[in-house]
């Protein structure tokens, strides 16, 4: 977890029980648990938005493809029926 081993945990556990004492420890204990995860949730909600807008954005790009795939295949369509038409007329 962070890289952190049981050694940093129990030195850091016990330096915030000399600073915030041992009747507040629990409560800021409760406070930083219920931050994290808030912070974890507007992340996630974060990535989320982005994924979407990256994914809308991907199918507008592919809309975009095969429409201009059939155009051209219509212009082809268009182009060949007049040289054909115009081999006729000779």
């Amino acid at each position: 977890m962070f890289g952190i081993g049981m050694q940093e945990l129990i030195i850091i556990a016990i330096i915030a029980l000399i600073v915030v004492g041992p009747k507040k420890l629990p409560d800021l204990a409760k406070t930083l648990g219920k931050g994290f995860s808030e912070f974890r949730k507007a992340t996630d909600g974060i990535t989320d938005d982005l994924k979407q807008t990256l994914q809308g954005e991907n199918e507008k790009k592919d809309e975009n493809i095969k429409e201009a795939n059939i155009e051209k295949k219509s212009e082809e369509a268009n182009l060949s029926s007049a040289v054909d038409a115009t081999t006729k007329n000779k």
